[in-house]
């Protein structure tokens, strides 16, 4: 699907016509330059490659640098694939927040923040073993039982338990589009996105 590169720049929210309040965040969306055209008779498929955020040439590759002088633009920090672009674009043309509207629905996906290792309460949302009255101590957030002793003998693959969480890929699907402000680039949806703030995500239609 067609859509634009963007980066989180936080959570707030605003009243609706029935004065409802909503959280929402807001995201700095493009504007992307088109780095690559990507054809049918060359790559065996159609799809144009957007590189948002420019990147200093110190830090660049001669194969970045290269890629980029093509296109006639600087080098960029974050460089994805789109398809299904309705209009057709040249290299070097630019893509604005304008390519959405208001009230469209969007899925946008980024890499979740990074918690470390964590127990089974706060990864998998376990509600902690029994009550205190039935002889418990001290192991409120423990797992319990992970499987039986004497047979099968063994964990099963899968087993829902302690360990590293966060630092994935998360998408987020069906977020309503509820403001776009062409003169800052900003892209405002409805609910949570993943990522940290200044987190790169990907916006699709």
């Amino acid at each position: 699907m067609s859509g634009l590169i963007g980066k989180k720049i936080g959570m707030t929210s605003i009243f609706d016509e029935n004065g409802k309040n909503i959280p929402c965040t807001v995201i700095e969306a493009g504007p992307c330059i088109v780095t690559q055209v990507r054809t049918e008779e060359v790559d065996g498929y159609e799809a144009l490659q957007l590189g948002f955020d420019d990147a200093t040439e110190k830090s660049a590759t001669k194969a970045d640098l290269g890629h980029a002088k093509k296109a006639g633009t600087s080098v960029k920090r974050k460089i994805v694939e789109f398809k299904g672009f309705d209009k057709e674009y040249k290299l070097g043309d630019a893509i604005t927040v304008e390519h959405f509207i208001e009230g469209e629905f969007v899925d946008i996906s980024a890499t979740s923040k990074g918690k470390g290792f964590q127990g089974v309460v706060k990864r998998h949302g376990f509600g902690g073993v029994g009550q205190t009255t039935h002889g418990q101590h001290n192991r409120l957030r423990a797992p319990g039982s992970i499987g039986a002793a004497s047979y099968p003998a063994r964990v099963f693959k899968g087993m829902r338990m302690a360990g590293r969480m966060g630092g994935e890929k998360v998408k987020v699907e069906n977020l309503r589009v509820l403001k776009v402000v062409p003169e800052k680039n900003l892209l405002v949806v409805k609910g949570c996105v993943p990522g940290h703030k200044n987190a790169y995500v990907t916006i699709e239609k």
